[in-house]
């Protein structure tokens, strides 16, 4: 809520007072109250800061922020694209071949027709009366549920009539037809007999694009309209029935099929990692106990010899089918990727025994059934992943540890798939995965780029001004120092060093320019060498004078930092006159002309940062110390020095009180100063330079 001044100004004033502040306080219009003017202020200034704040944090960390979703927005599309089905798929069939083998199913066996059988009878497909024989000796132990997984929709005589009559006389016997699309020729007809029985069922399989069995029908619907259960579904609603088991709808959902405790889910076409299939007919995923010869098998000859107990197949289903592998009934499972490299192909007849035990499992023993999550759930899972990539590759330490971290959340997203596919669930893998790493890749390639950004910002203001050493401290603090590309204008305690060149304008007028210019580099690079031995920074070359400064641009914490900065400065000051003096001598002996130069060195408060616009920036400092440091240099040029004459100020002498031998000039009024300066001269002689490495 704004003052009650502030709802009373004109709606123009209004306008320009949100916009500038300085220009509102400047203009020609009726005075606020003190008071109000000062809210004024602090309020825009709260509103500034505020927006400052959203503008950091946007510049920080905006490209933290947009990576997760944006990985998982392309992650999506090349779910949606279906390009990661197979990948999904296969992870799954990974994780039931590492899950442990379960138990056989004591409830079912499988009568299976082998090679060696086919030898025995002599010819395929079986005589009718040996198919009648087997099932005879079959029903005689008792079994509760027999199926028959063999079609057989013609006669194959002889003994034709005596399997009719077995037919008619075993209620609990299921034969098989195929649905399919009888348009195209794909249904297979059951035998007529069973038929009139209603004893058939649909032995249809489905496969996935890989010719992977993962799915299993419970029912589907034939071209007619006709509803058909499906082999395994009338083998184990015969089971059940005598364990007083009765099929209902789901509390849940009335669509779905519940079996005492358990609801059988009903596949969507884009559940799990499932894009676009054809879910049509009641389908569920497979839930496999284990490879081919999980289940009890027997073989036809075992059956007919009566090479088993007399009891063996009592209350039990018996399932019967072809196991030869002369017979186009071998299917993949998850357990076998061919039937040419890891393994053989599982019979048809053992995959419907794995959807008979997985539907009286769910029922009786509870035996979970596999779910997936809702697609919301799911997209919540990748878009996590994707925000733990892009935490690790922010705030890990080194990209090696990225790599840990990203190499552990990798296996804690196997480990959790296959975790939940133990307990009935199958969650994607593959997506939070590339979703994890896809936002550790953006986020590092990011940072450095923005670390090359930043480096190439500082190293373009600091480059020619300091010492690696320096270098590398400026790099680590860039975050305190740089804003936009700019050094923030900060204020600090340093010490600053003025030099310049005793009647250089004289010697100047002698000189032919070029040899001017080869002579005066000469000089400066070898004080500018001296100023970067000592940690300090260059802060710009002015004709023949050097400005430089010791302090900056990382301010100093303590009394002892500062201290050390002053001593730095004057000790570069007195390694500078020994410099020049090895120079002089030298230049004496090839017959150039030798120089003197004065010194001043003031430490105090001042502002370093960035000067200039956006075509052009320099690093500097400006403030009274600056102002001081100037005028020392400058003062009572007629004041002898010797080849180098130094005079530090009040503050300076304090922080290298008997550090360098000194003598007081005296409090002067420098020039544009109203209040005298005490000021001191450093000596230079011989002594203390070789005591000092100079």
């Amino acid at each position: 809520m704004l003052p009650a001044y502030r709802r009373s100004l004109p709606k123009t004033y209004k306008v320009k007072m949100w916009k500038n502040l300085e220009q509102i306080l400047n203009l020609s219009l009726p005075p606020l109250p003190q008071n109000g003017r000062d809210k004024l202020k602090k309020l825009v200034s709260k509103k500034r800061l505020k927006f400052k704040i959203i503008k950091k944090f946007i510049q920080e960390y905006g490209g933290l922020i947009v990576t997760a979703p944006l990985v998982t927005g392309i992650i999506f599309l090349v779910r949606f694209a279906g390009f990661l089905e197979i990948i999904e798929l296969n992870t799954l069939d990974r994780f039931f071949r590492w899950r442990p083998l379960e138990p056989r199913d004591p409830r079912i066996v499988i009568v299976g027709i082998n090679e060696s059988d086919i030898r025995k009878i002599g010819q395929w497909p079986a005589p009718d009366d040996k198919l009648a024989e087997l099932l005879e000796k079959i029903k005689a132990q008792k079994p509760r549920a027999i199926g028959m997984d063999i079609y057989r929709d013609l006669k194959v005589e002889p003994g034709h009539d005596r399997l009719v009559e077995f037919y008619q006389t075993t209620p609990y016997l299921i034969g098989v037809k195929t649905i399919g699309n009888s348009e195209l020729g794909y249904a297979v007809n059951p035998p007529q007999e069973l038929e009139e029985l209603g004893q058939v069922a649909a032995a249809d399989l489905v496969l996935d694009a890989d010719g992977k069995l993962r799915r299993g029908l419970l029912f589907l619907q034939a071209q007619n309209g006709e509803v058909v259960s499906s082999f395994a579904m009338s083998l184990a609603f015969i089971y059940l029935d005598a364990e007083g088991v009765i099929p209902k709808n789901s509390e849940v959902n009335p669509d779905y099929l519940q079996l005492e405790e358990a609801v059988f889910v009903r596949l969507k076409s884009n559940d799990g990692s499932y894009v676009g299939i054809n879910a049509d007919g009641y389908q569920i995923l497979m839930n496999y106990r284990g490879p081919r010869e999980t289940f009890e098998t027997l073989s036809m000859m075992d059956i007919m010899e009566e090479k088993i107990p007399p009891d063996f197949l009592r209350d039990r289903i018996v399932l019967i089918g072809a196991t030869a592998y002369s017979l186009p009934d071998l299917f993949n499972t998850p357990y076998n990727t061919s039937l040419l490299t890891t393994g053989k192909g599982t019979p048809g007849v053992e995959v419907h025994a794995n959807l008979v035990s997985q539907i009286i499992s769910a029922a009786l023993d509870e035996r979970p059934l596999i779910q997936s999550w809702s697609e919301r759930t799911e997209w919540l899972w990748i878009f996590g992943s994707s925000v733990v990539g892009v935490i690790l590759a922010r705030f890990c330490p080194s990209p090696p540890w990225t790599v840990g971290g990203v190499l552990l959340g990798i296996a804690v997203i196997y480990g959790t798939g296959y975790t939940a596919l133990i307990k009935g669930w199958w969650i994607p893998v593959i997506p939070p995965v590339l979703g994890l790493t896809g936002s550790a890749v953006a986020i590092t390639g990011y940072l450095v780029n923005l670390e090359r950004k930043e480096r190439k910002a500082v190293m373009d203001i600091f480059g020619r001004h300091v010492t690696p050493k320096i270098a590398e401290a400026i790099w680590h603090e860039r975050h305190d120092l740089l804003e936009e590309g700019e050094l923030l204008g900060q204020e600090m305690t340093a010490t600053v060093l003025f030099t310049d060149l005793k009647g250089f304008t004289t010697l100047a007028e002698g000189m032919e320019p070029k040899t001017l210019m080869s002579f005066l580099n000469e000089y400066m690079q070898a004080m500018a060498q001296v100023v970067l031995d000592n940690d300090g920074i260059i802060d710009k070359f002015i004709g023949d004078a050097v400005m430089a400064a010791f302090g900056v641009p990382i301010s100093a914490s303590s009394e002892e930092a500062i201290a050390t900065d002053a001593q730095a400065a004057v000790r570069c000051a007195v390694q500078m006159a020994a410099k020049l003096k090895s120079l002089n001598a030298r230049w004496a002996r090839e017959g150039r002309a030798t120089l003197s130069m004065r010194v001043g060195i003031a430490t105090g408060k001042l502002v370093a940062g960035s000067l200039g616009g956006a075509m052009r920036q320099d690093y500097t400092i400006i403030g009274d110390t600056v102002n001081v440091a100037a005028r020392l240099e400058s003062y009572d040029k007629s004041l002898d020095g010797g080849v180098c004459r130094i005079l530090i100020s009040e503050d300076t002498r304090r922080y290298t009180e008997g550090q360098f031998p000194a003598k007081a000039i005296g409090s002067v009024l420098l020039k544009g100063r109203h209040q005298p300066t005490q000021i001191y001269q450093v000596s230079t002689d011989e002594e203390w330079e070789i005591a000092n490495g100079g």
